[in-house]
């Protein structure tokens, strides 16, 4: 009987030791991304941290669709394009198979690390534009202004993505496959 539990205990440990594996990734990715965004995104002005902000929104809302596609995506039509030979279509089908794993890691992950990011850019932002201000007041209603305009932005092209990521999870995974199959996979043929 104690056998049992410890079985059952260690294969759960293995089910899940994934999640444990992105804990640790994440903790590592957003402890050096804000350290860098810090000593970066200070020295940059206004205008170059708005744009290093919209990259970092983008980022975040491609990485939220293709979790939310690899989550809705059906495992038997890549396999019914594996048979018709459909260039990314085997890697299209590990993506699905795994997608617990994807979407962990491109919708919490990335996900995250865009918003310490874009929360950096925003208080470059700020206090760029602080710094011409006389009033306290004034600049708090500004750094509010700034960090609700990066969420609400942030939050309505992943809320307008949502459905066409359900919609097209087929083809955006599919066309995943082909880009991770071109970049890593076209070199080894090659060899």
């Amino acid at each position: 009987m104690k056998d049992r539990k410890t079985k059952a205990n260690s294969l759960e440990f293995k089910r899940y030791r994934w999640a444990f594996k992105m804990f640790v990734l994440a903790m590592c990715l957003s402890s050096l991304f804000s350290l860098l965004s810090h000593s970066v995104l200070s020295s940059l002005g206004a205008i170059m941290a708005c744009v290093l902000i919209a990259i970092f929104i983008f980022i975040a809302v491609v990485f939220d669709m293709i979790g939310i596609a690899v989550a809705s995506a059906d495992e038997d039509f890549f396999k019914r394009e594996m048979e018709k030979g459909t260039k990314g279509s085997e890697v299209a089908l590990k993506l699905t198979k795994n997608s617990e794993k994807v979407c962990s890691f491109c919708a919490d992950v990335v996900g995250d690390i865009c918003g310490i990011l874009s929360g950096a850019g925003g208080a470059c932002v700020t206090l760029s534009i602080a710094r011409n201000l006389s009033s306290p007041s004034l600049a708090l209603i500004v750094t509010t202004l700034v960090s609700s305009l990066i969420a609400g932005l942030t939050i309505l092209f992943k809320a307008l993505m949502k459905g066409r990521a359900i919609k097209n999870a087929e083809k955006i995974i599919l066309r995943l496959g082909r880009i991770i199959e071109k970049m890593f996979f076209v070199h080894k043929n090659k060899s």
